[in-house]
């Protein structure tokens, strides 16, 4: 995994410049990586952002321990797994590597509060949906039953149409990436799954 290096020590240098110690970990791929207007957005839980592009669940796992050096949150995000099944993964993988992450988190920051962004659906991958749902659907039904400090944050659904595919309006002109009202969504969803 040494072709993310300069991501991660770009995450390394991130924690050398924060002025005031983060209450929230966004980790994951470029869906968090990307969302620049993260700060502003959900300002009232103290974000950091420690997306790094084009990861992998696989490679959240192998990093985590070097980019949450000196963290203390109150809770973390995470989003991964999108680009583990685009590059070839199968779907009993991606639940392997996030049984994995879960036990590091656990190991290092306790019983704290996180949260698991579903996998989100796309244009460019739509015709893996089913792997995507099959993804979602064992990783929700883990967490319902063996991580009392994991929850599960469905975007899949609601970045649906009436037609049941992707809705164009949360998605970049790559089909891939989110756009702001994407963000937008993203923001709606996890504020309520973090005060509920």
């Amino acid at each position: 995994m040494f072709w993310y290096e300069d991501e991660i020590k770009r995450l390394e240098r991130v924690r050398t410049k924060v002025i005031r110690e983060p209450d929230t970990l966004f980790y994951g791929s470029s869906s968090i990586r990307l969302w620049t207007s993260l700060a502003k957005d959900l300002e009232e839980f103290n974000p950091v952002n420690l997306g790094f592009g084009g990861s992998t669940m696989a490679a959240c796992t192998w990093f985590f321990d070097r980019v949450m050096v000196g963290y203390k949150p109150q809770r973390l995000v995470l989003y991964a797994g999108d680009n583990d099944l685009g590059d070839g993964r199968h779907p009993e993988e991606v639940f392997i590597f996030f049984q994995q992450l879960a036990a590091k988190t656990t190991k290092r920051f306790g019983d704290i509060p996180c949260y698991f962004i579903s996998l989100k659906p796309s244009f460019s991958r739509w015709n893996m949906a089913d792997q995507f749902r099959f993804t979602n659907k064992i990783i929700s039904e883990d967490i319902a039953s063996n991580h009392p400090d994991w929850h599960f944050i469905d975007v899949f659904n609601p970045m649906l149409n009436v037609d049941g595919k992707p809705n164009a309006k949360y998605f970049a002109p790559d089909g891939l990436h989110l756009s702001a009202q994407g963000y937008a969504l993203w923001s709606d969803i996890i504020k309520k799954a973090i005060s509920s």
